[in-house]
């Protein structure tokens, strides 16, 4: 089908607003090596925390470096202390700098290649075949995220998480290194209506028209 073409895909979005869950159906429908940016970010965090919070730039480069796609499917990445780590120092330029590598060699590594982040477009893959931009309504959102951290910590109430993600939101939005923008020419998913089912097929008729218009292959 499209294995013999190479094409790649860039996309953005706020937290919970479906990015990662459309990345996933995406690339496990057309066979795109996916990968989750925000992952490098909890993986150094975590390495950061496992030395004690003593880090520099030195520290940082070593650490970039010996990452791998079997490091990041770590379930340690998602504990809270790496969580609140991993946001503050992706607001860095330097971290940024040293984990970008990884990003730009997986592309070249890849033929079919999808990443999702707060800045891929803009940053990453400026020249993406296909830029996703995902957003969704706080209500929304802070809904979606409650299920998930319920399974967590029975206790938390919405109204925490409503305040996280617009904390979050806002920080991701104005931070001076890397914001999170609409970039020009990306596909607005709006997914605050959409089921999970409706977001699925919204998203593969999109890429098969993408592909197909730069003839790449019909499906």
């Amino acid at each position: 089908m499209i294995k013999k073409f190479k094409f790649s895909i860039a996309v953005d979005g706020s937290s919970a607003s479906g990015k990662s869950t459309g990345s996933k159906y995406i690339s496990k429908y057309f066979g795109f090596n996916l990968l989750s940016s925000g992952k490098l970010y909890r993986y150094l965090a975590y390495k950061i925390i496992q030395n004690k919070y003593n880090y520099n730039d030195k520290f940082i480069k070593k650490i970039s470096e010996s990452i791998n796609i079997k490091k990041l499917s770590s379930k340690n990445l998602y504990l809270p202390d790496v969580t609140k780590l991993a946001s503050a120092i992706a607001k860095k330029k330097y971290i940024r700098e040293h984990l970008k590598k990884f990003q730009t060699d997986f592309i070249k590594n890849n033929s079919k290649v999808i990443i999702e982040g707060r800045d891929i477009a803009s940053k990453i893959m400026p020249n993406a075949d296909l830029k996703f931009f995902f957003k969704c309504s706080l209500d929304k959102k802070a809904k979606r995220r409650l299920k998930e951290f319920k399974k967590l910590n029975n206790k938390i109430k919405l109204k925490d998480v409503k305040k996280a993600l617009k904390i979050r939101d806002f920080s991701d939005k104005n931070r001076k290194e890397s914001p999170l923008l609409f970039t020009k020419g990306a596909v607005l998913v709006d997914t605050t209506k959409l089921n999970l089912s409706q977001m699925r097929l919204k998203l593969i008729k999109i890429v098969k028209k993408e592909i197909n218009k730069k003839k790449y292959g019909s499906l």
